[in-house]
């Protein structure tokens, strides 16, 4: 079976810097100073072929990729000690783009992929800070929203304002747990009335929601002006890395 996926950190990696044409260059980087020592939080690229593959296959992915998904979030899960959706122990992840070439601001990232209405009160425990945890929790609603869902983003600081106004807070910081708990809610009735349907709470249903956006914004105009402008082809591709927070 093809290697679609490169794993690194805990002091190794499969990968290494010169790979930045099938990593990526911050694959191949991450690959790079696992393999150095470094305190790299782990994770997995997956590669910049399975991206060109997904474009050439009508938005399909290639055999294997998803049993080898599955097989790098456990071996992140077995190096940090929590899981993927667990209600007590809740493994959050971020998804980036990572061209071989830098492109800043072309492409998508999600970050606290993970949280749902279950682990969300995980973390609250697991921190013992409720205010972090639904803070993280709203922030996480808007970004997967926005950049996965299509959902405005403006739509999601309105209705914090329309909060904020209501209770005359001047700045983020003073709102508390209760606040960012109520927005969560707000937040993920708003995406659903955009939407037609709930916020995801399955977590993998997020992971490849996310996967799906970061491979999708390599072909979106932005991208592909700057690479125009920038003589960078649109046959490289994007590699993609998920890796723990």
């Amino acid at each position: 079976m093809e290697k679609w996926i490169y794993n690194f950190g805990d002091g190794s990696a499969d990968g290494k810097a010169s790979m930045k044409n099938l990593l990526g260059g911050k694959g191949a980087n991450l690959a790079e100073m696992s393999n150095l020592g470094l305190p790299v939080p782990p994770g997995f690229t997956i590669t910049t072929e399975v991206c060109k593959k997904y474009f050439d296959n009508n938005n399909t992915y290639p055999d294997g990729l998803v049993e080898q998904v599955k097989t790098s979030i456990s071996t992140i899960e077995n190096t940090v000690g929590s899981k993927f959706g667990d209600d007590k122990n809740p493994l959050l992840v971020s998804v980036r783009s990572g061209a071989r070439v830098s492109m800043p601001g072309m492409m998508d990232t999600v970050l606290n992929l993970g949280l749902n209405d279950i682990t969300v009160e995980a973390l609250a425990r697991k921190s013992g800070d409720e205010r972090f945890a639904y803070d993280s929790y709203r922030r996480f609603i808007q970004m997967y929203s926005d950049v996965v869902l299509g959902v405005e983003h403006y739509l999601f600081e309105e209705l914090l304002e329309i909060h904020k106004e209501e209770n005359g807070f001047a700045s983020d910081i003073e709102l508390g747990a209760d606040d960012w708990k109520l927005l969560s809610e707000v937040f993920k009735n708003k995406a659903e009335e955009e939407l037609g349907y709930p916020f995801p709470q399955d977590v993998n249903e997020q992971l490849w929601g996310a996967i799906n956006a970061v491979f999708g914004s390599w072909m979106i105009d932005r991208a592909m002006t700057y690479r125009r402008l920038n003589n960078i082809s649109n046959n490289w591709g994007t590699a993609v890395n998920i890796q723990s927070m």
